[in-house]
């Protein structure tokens, strides 16, 4: 399975769990101790078979939805329509809610009571706008973890890095080239848009099991797990997918921005320190020589005239078929008392 496909499976996995224990919240503080005011009575063990029966369809249904949004609507469209695709979207998902819970209900009990009443029974609209926040809710936990990066919201949650821990990972530093001159040129709004579209571009990484570290300005972080990152040779072909990726769509930066984006890297790994940071606003934060190093080579890319540099350490720990290796020679870096073999990096 692709990672792609891996991650809509996360999504879907993670809504379904989310409605199941949401049903199963409502279930309990309205069966237990509590009568209902409709006509139709739902006791706790009849609460729950429903829960655990609608809760994995309704998160299908709405992890298909974020799906949706996240690839194939959202930045395509404008704020206004997509608040507006999100009202009807909240309108139809009722309306399924509510033929899903009168069908489901007919399957288990039997009823005589029809489905115009059962929809407007006595305390439906309290259901009604509980399933709204929870969407509400999950939509909220699903952009905090975009933000935060994926997994890290479970992370820090669990006070994983509370303390200090080290790991083995990977960086790769990108870099934007002529970014001053494309800022002045542009005017600063059309520039951040650039750097959106770019960095939109840039998801495409994940595809080699890249976790985006950090933006920086026009610069961008990647890291990988050590392991992850040499299989395959991840770390060297997310920069090549994401060339790719630009050099697909240069018709609609050239149109709208008559400029084409050109990012240089650098990369290297060895331990680092991941630790929990900030106290009013937290982030999983790595520490250690390999970042620095990593960023001081890709510095060098504008010096050697390449578009993508390798530490000769993290070199030799990978596969080296496909790709075509030229040694740039020893280098002195900033900060550092041993030089560092840099070689740049072709696709064969």
């Amino acid at each position: 399975m692709s990672l792609s496909n891996r991650r809509r499976w996360r999504i879907l996995r993670d809504y379904a769990i989310g409605w199941t224990l949401a049903f199963v919240f409502l279930s309990i503080v309205r069966g237990e101790g509590t009568e209902e005011l409709g006509s139709l009575k739902f006791d706790l063990a009849s609460s729950l078979i429903l829960s655990v029966t609608m809760g994995p369809i309704m998160g299908l249904v709405s992890g298909c939805s974020e799906i949706l949004i996240e690839e194939r609507i959202y930045r395509r469209i404008s704020i206004q329509k997509l608040l507006l695709l999100r009202l009807l979207y909240t309108f139809v998902f009722l309306i399924f809610l509510t033929f899903l819970a009168y069908f489901t209900y007919q399957f288990y009990f039997g009823t005589e009571v029809n489905l115009v009443t059962f929809a407007f029974d006595k305390g439906s609209f309290a259901i009604y706008f509980y399933v709204i926040s929870v969407d509400f809710l999950m939509g909220l936990l699903r952009q905090v973890n975009l933000m935060l990066g994926t997994g890290n919201l479970g992370k820090l949650l669990r006070a994983r890095f509370y303390t200090p821990k080290e790991e083995e990972r990977i960086f790769m530093f990108l870099d934007l080239q002529s970014s001053t001159q494309l800022a002045e040129r542009f005017g600063h709004i059309k520039y951040s848009m650039f750097i959106q579209d770019c960095f939109n571009d840039l998801g495409v990484v994940i595809e080699h099991d890249a976790e985006i570290y950090q933006y920086v300005g026009d610069e961008a972080v990647l890291s990988w797990k050590l392991k992850n990152g040499i299989r395959k040779q991840n770390c060297i072909k997310a920069f090549f997918r994401f060339k790719q990726q630009i050099e697909s769509r240069e018709e609609y930066y050239q149109s709208t921005y008559g400029s084409i984006p050109f990012f240089k890297a650098g990369l290297h790994g060895g331990m680092v320190t991941a630790t929990e940071v900030g106290k009013y606003k937290k982030e999983i934060a790595y520490h250690g020589d390999p970042i620095n190093t990593a960023a001081r080579i890709q510095g060098l890319c504008n010096t050697f005239e390449q578009e993508l540099l390798i530490s000769e350490d993290l070199m030799k720990m990978m596969a080296q078929n496909g790709f075509t290796f030229t040694k740039m020679g020893d280098m002195p870096l900033r900060g550092k008392e041993k030089e560092v073999s840099v070689y740049a990096v072709k696709e064969s």
